[in-house]
């Protein structure tokens, strides 16, 4: 069978995901070292929820789109662990069982399966201060104005205007019922997935400096790439199977969630994925074929099982 240059660009991805995947783990296993003392189980907890498993696909977008600006491989996998650190945070905190309670992330026993929820809640709060401190520091960039422009967007992604406010927008909506309207539903997804994807997106051009027409592309880029992405979580969440996914499935539709899928149904939500993985590509189309796995991430958004 021949081979496409469809074919050739996927596995050009997914080895450059993989590659950017091991390097992230290595910065997280220095951001968050083994300790002594009291504090041990501390970090143990820590490096248990972020270290390992996992797509890391907003590393690899920071990764990505450094690459397209000449940024310094270090500075930007430090940016890309602190997001990643701020991910994992948000993922211990919403397998407590106040919130999702899920027992199995990433194919392994959630954090407070695995310690106890005490030292969950504060294994994430670790993880949140930590990534804040890994962007401020000088060795993440040189220049204070570029570090404070990094935690200033991770702040803004993940707080009460991003996805905390999703996260809250989604419990009210599952004590309602799950009877949202789709636009709705589009920005209780915009604002719990949507805004830290986009933050990803737009880091590396952040760390390199770009000009705001480039921020502007790769911000929307993110911004469509993180809808497509939802959209495929919650398909995954209706078809898949645990083993697939590497967690719990069919929890949305059992706990009354407001999704897309369950609006639309599974053949109009995942055309309208595709129609927003096409529209992010679009975004790219000045940068030319350099951001050719940047495109094939927002077909593999889609398409991926897990």
């Amino acid at each position: 069978m021949d081979t496409t240059p469809a074919d050739l660009t996927a596995e050009a991805l997914r080895a450059a995901m993989a590659e950017a995947a091991a390097e992230i783990d290595a910065a997280l296993d220095m951001l968050i070292p083994h300790a002594e003392g009291g504090e041990a189980r501390l970090f143990q907890a820590m490096r248990h929820a972020a270290i390992g498993g996992g797509k890391r696909l907003r590393g690899f977008l920071v990764l990505e789109g450094a690459r397209q600006f000449g940024v310094a491989r270090t500075s930007a996998l430090r940016t890309a662990a602190a997001i990643e650190m701020l991910h994992a945070y948000s993922l211990v905190h919403d397998d407590l069982p106040c919130m999702d309670d899920d027992d199995l992330r990433r194919g392994k026993p959630t954090v407070h399966k695995a310690f106890d929820e005490a030292t969950a809640v504060l294994a994430g709060d670790a993880l949140q201060a930590n990534a804040f401190y890994a962007l401020a520091e000088p060795e993440t960039h040189p220049d204070p104005a570029v570090r404070a422009e990094l935690c200033r967007g991770l702040a803004r992604a993940a707080g009460p205007r991003g996805m905390c406010a999703g996260q809250m927008l989604d419990m009210l909506a599952e004590e309602a019922g799950g009877t949202l309207e789709e636009a709705e539903i589009g920005r209780l997804q915009l604002l719990k997935t949507g805004k830290l994807i986009e933050f990803a997106a737009e880091a590396g051009a952040i760390l390199g400096k770009a000009p705001s027409q480039l921020r502007q592309a790769f911000a929307g880029y993110g911004r469509d790439l993180g809808a497509a992405f939802q959209i495929a979580d919650d398909l995954l969440d209706a078809t898949a199977s645990e083993a697939e996914a590497g967690k719990r499935t069919g929890k949305d539709q059992a706990a009354g969630k407001a999704t897309l899928v369950g609006l639309l149904g599974i053949p109009r939500a995942r055309a309208q994925a595709e129609r927003l993985a096409a529209q992010a590509a679009g975004h790219l189309d000045a940068l030319g074929d350099r951001a050719d796995l940047l495109r094939a991430l927002a077909d593999y958004a889609i398409e991926r099982r897990n």
